[in-house]
């Protein structure tokens, strides 16, 4: 079914998993429209990796600002790492009001011996406790609520829905505008200087389809180079997910209208250099995925989504066609790298050891998912991880940031698209790797911080 909020895009996770669902936003305010409202951070170490590939501009310390400028943090309010008055609220769900799941899983991570952490965005967390979310008294503080409505006056300011870019315009390697289309017709917009944010998908479909990209793959497709960019498509940057799901028993109330996740576990993998590698989200009401028949409101009991925050292993994309119509192939090559398939087997068997604690006997029937013969040996758990794993809807990387010296950069730490002039990238394809995190706050960061750019001159 059409979804007129939503591009449905559909991708390959690996050779022997059926097609995964990608949902994209597709309205305004983008995929902050329509995601799970995690207003989570990376880790500094994440941030501090971008500067030292030669984007010293993005270290954390110059970030906090942004993060902390970004939020009204409803906990903490103004201090050394939260902020107190920005355009997105946020807030995290008070003990009192965790649901039966979340408390059994919250006693389960500490049984197992992680500590309890009340501030996931502090640079030092590390353990279980309670998810910060942009959705304060079940409101969605989107981008579009939250920048939008507060600039919607501005004389300065065109908002023009329904339009379609199909290609960036150039005279030389000068960007002067976009070609659209708008109900059926076509038209130019000019400027002085064109900025993409059409995420770490549209970007770069768009970057390919008006001739910067992979000169070869162009050429194959039929459009003629404008500048020849390697890594456009490339790096293509996830967090790959799994699903732990057990019945529920007929006497445990589900409620499809209540929070459906309160509490997530970050942890280091073992044998990780890596900290907070891993996250573990707890949800207190799961279905059944849509493209296997499920329907989000009919519940199939408790679920734990397993991620690995910093994979090893990258996909990519290219062009299906000229068509602007048509999405572009995503192959996201899951666990192709050892390290990423031990992590996310190992992070299986610690889910189905969570939920051996007691606190949980008196909500689980049964588990559903993995099957008991997937669990028998490391090539079962492997094979059925290969076949379920999915996406955590984190893509990001396929225009990366770096320095010149780096043949699969895209663009400067600036968001300047290199080989042209005029055109920046500014969303979470720039990002040189996954953060340790949803991508939701440090895509706002983004945006912020090439703005500054802009203001700036530079």
């Amino acid at each position: 079914m059409v979804s007129d909020h939503n591009w449905q895009f559909v991708g390959k996770g690996t050779d022997t998993s059926p097609e995964i669902m990608v949902p994209r936003g597709k309205v305004t305010g983008g995929s902050s429209a329509i995601n799970g409202q995690v207003f989570l951070r990376g880790v500094p170490e994440d941030y501090d990796g971008w500067a030292a590939q030669g984007n010293d501009e993005w270290a954390y310390t110059k970030l906090l600002p942004i993060f902390r400028r970004i939020e009204t943090d409803t906990d903490y309010g103004n201090d050394d790492f939260h902020g107190g008055d920005g355009p997105i609220v946020m807030h995290r769900f008070a003990r009192e009001s965790w649901l039966p799941a979340q408390n059994a899983f919250n006693s389960a991570c500490v049984s197992a011996g992680y500590r309890e952490v009340w501030d996931h965005n502090h640079p030092d967390s590390q353990g279980v406790g309670p998810t910060p979310f942009n959705n304060p008294n079940g409101i969605r503080m989107s981008t579009n609520l939250g920048y939008l409505s507060e600039s919607r006056h501005r004389l300065n300011l065109t908002i023009k829905a329904n339009c379609h870019v199909q290609r960036i315009l150039f005279d030389g390697d000068k960007a002067i505008g976009v070609q659209l289309e708008s109900g059926g017709e076509t038209f130019v917009a000019e400027g002085d200087e064109i900025v993409l944010s059409s995420g770490a998908i549209g970007s770069p479909h768009i970057l390919m389809l008006s001739g910067i990209g992979p000169a070869a793959h162009l050429r194959e497709i039929g459009i003629p180079v404008i500048h020849d960019s390697p890594g456009v498509g490339q790096n293509l940057r996830d967090h790959p997910t799994v699903w732990c799901t057990w019945r529920t028993k007929p006497e445990v109330e589900l409620d499809g209208l209540a929070p459906r996740s309160q509490l997530s576990l970050r942890y280091t993998a073992d044998g990780s250099e890596l900290r907070n590698d891993m996250k573990i989200s707890m949800q207190s009401f799961a279905t059944e995925r849509i493209n296997r028949g499920g329907d989000r409101m009919v519940p199939l009991g408790i679920r734990m989504s397993t991620g690995i925050q910093l994979a090893a292993g990258a996909g990519h994309m290219r062009l299906q066609s000229t068509d602007p119509y048509q999405q572009p192939f995503l192959d996201y090559n899951y666990l192709k790298e050892e390290s990423d398939r031990v992590r996310l087997r190992d992070s299986v068997r610690l889910c189905m050891q969570l939920a051996d604690h007691p606190d949980f006997q008196t909500l689980i029937q049964e588990c559903m998912e993995p099957p008991a013969d997937a669990l028998v040996s490391d090539d079962a758990l492997d094979a059925w991880i290969a076949r379920e794993v999915t996406t955590s809807q984190h893509i990001s990387g396929t225009c990366k940031m770096g320095p010149d010296s780096d043949p699969m950069a895209v663009v400067d730490q600036y968001g300047k698209v290199k080989g042209v002039t005029n055109l920046r990238v500014a969303d979470a394809s720039v990002m040189p790797d996954c953060i340790r995190a949803n991508t939701n706050v440090t895509s706002m960061t983004i945006g912020e911080h090439v703005a500054e750019f802009i203001q700036e001159g530079r």
